[in-house]
């Protein structure tokens, strides 16, 4: 007896799931590096099957880009009006950690969405920054309530951008523990501790290499790197196109050479604030001072490096990662000496939730640099990592 042919049935929730391996290509890649037909073959489907449900790469993006936060207003609108902010913050820990592969996207890819995507993704994070905002009046908001709301967002939000493997429950009660403490942070929190802190300063430009990438970098930061030009980098000293090509091989390669000049500033900061540090609470508050001047010192070599790493060739990345990883080990270090209950997979975590405030501190600051701004920055940094 033969059996009846089957014929392949079209799951009902592809759309979905095309939306999910985008964006985990769009977090993982960048938007440009990221291709439909990669798309297409992360859900098993022909590239023709996927433009039936988006007409191009940007409808699927900026899908990607909404969705997120979407999701974080629909968790939000399932609570009570009353909810505290320790159920608050669970049910936004839960749905971030829950799509942590894709949940990346709105973070540095948004600026690729055009004006009107923009305003209303701004619209849609300013509800949930409204709704945590109030449950944290309630239970008795000290000075700065929206600073320290958003950096607690950014705590949770710090999940989508590593991949230090964690069980998801304990993931979960890690972030929604540090975003209490962080909005419960008085400022200036991080005491007498924190020293003055010297950072390295960039070299003057020298050279035609040298004077290249300083005027690359703010152009990178300001447009994205996809979409600054060989012609606008050549106006911008006074070269023609194809005369810097006798400098770099390619753009990718000033691109890398700016990320190399961000983790190599880095990495003499840190020398520097750790000399003569001996207790290791006192090395972890140096350790935030550090990485928070120099996020405010140099806002555009550093949104550079974390925002366009991904784009990066495999070969680029090689010395990128081995930096990145010795920095957050120095970090994991001192963390596990001044709280030896954690593991390290714990300290890691933590590590990365306080580059997640600094981030979005930064962002709602709009990097405006002063005193006081990095010294409240900081607090809510070590408030994070529950000193």
């Amino acid at each position: 007896m033969t059996a009846e042919p089957t014929t392949a049935t079209r799951p009902r929730n592809r759309r979905q799931l095309i939306v999910e391996a985008a964006g985990r290509l769009f977090s993982e890649r960048g938007y440009h590096a990221a291709s439909m037909e990669e798309i297409a073959a992360g859900v098993g489907i022909t590239a023709a099957a996927l433009y039936r449900h988006f007409p191009n790469k940007y409808a699927l993006f900026a899908e990607c880009a909404h969705t997120m936060v979407d999701r974080l207003v629909a968790a939000l609108d399932e609570l009570p009006a009353d909810a505290d902010p320790a159920a608050v913050f669970s049910a936004l820990t839960q749905v971030t950690v829950a799509h942590r592969a894709s949940g990346g996207v709105y973070r540095w890819e948004a600026r690729y969405l055009d004006h009107e995507d923009r305003r209303l993704l701004r619209a849609k994070f300013g509800r949930v920054v409204g709704r945590v905002s109030e449950a944290v009046r309630r239970a008795g908001a000290l000075p700065d309530e929206q600073l320290r709301v958003v950096a607690a967002l950014g705590a949770i939000g710090s999940i989508t951008m590593h991949r230090t493997s964690i069980a998801q429950r304990r993931v979960e009660d890690l972030l929604s523990a540090c975003a209490l403490r962080v909005v419960a942070t008085a400022p200036g929190a991080s005491g007498g501790s924190a020293r003055p802190v010297e950072l390295p300063v960039l070299p003057v430009p020298r050279s035609r290499r040298a004077e290249i990438l300083a005027a690359a970098v703010p152009l990178f930061a300001r447009d994205g790197f996809a979409n600054v030009t060989n012609g606008q980098l050549a106006e911008a000293v006074g070269l023609a196109p194809s005369a810097l090509y006798r400098h770099y091989p390619g753009k990718v390669d000033i691109l890398a050479a700016a990320c190399l000049q961000a983790a190599g500033l880095l990495a003499q900061a840190v020398d520097q604030s750790l000399q003569d540090v001996t207790d290791p609470r006192d090395a972890v508050v140096a350790l935030a001072s550090t990485y928070v001047a120099y996020s405010f010192e140099h806002t555009a070599l550093t949104s550079v490096a974390e925002a366009e790493f991904g784009g990066l060739p495999a070969d680029l990345q090689r010395p990128l990662v081995l930096a990145q990883r010795e920095h957050i080990a120095v970090w994991e270090q001192q963390l596990l000496l001044a709280r030896p209950e954690l593991d390290p997979r714990q300290a890691r975590v933590l590590v990365h939730a306080g580059f997640g405030v600094v981030v979005e501190a930064g962002r709602s600051l709009r990097w405006r640099d002063g005193p006081d701004r990095r010294a409240a920055v900081t607090g809510l940094v070590v408030g994070a990592l529950g000193l």
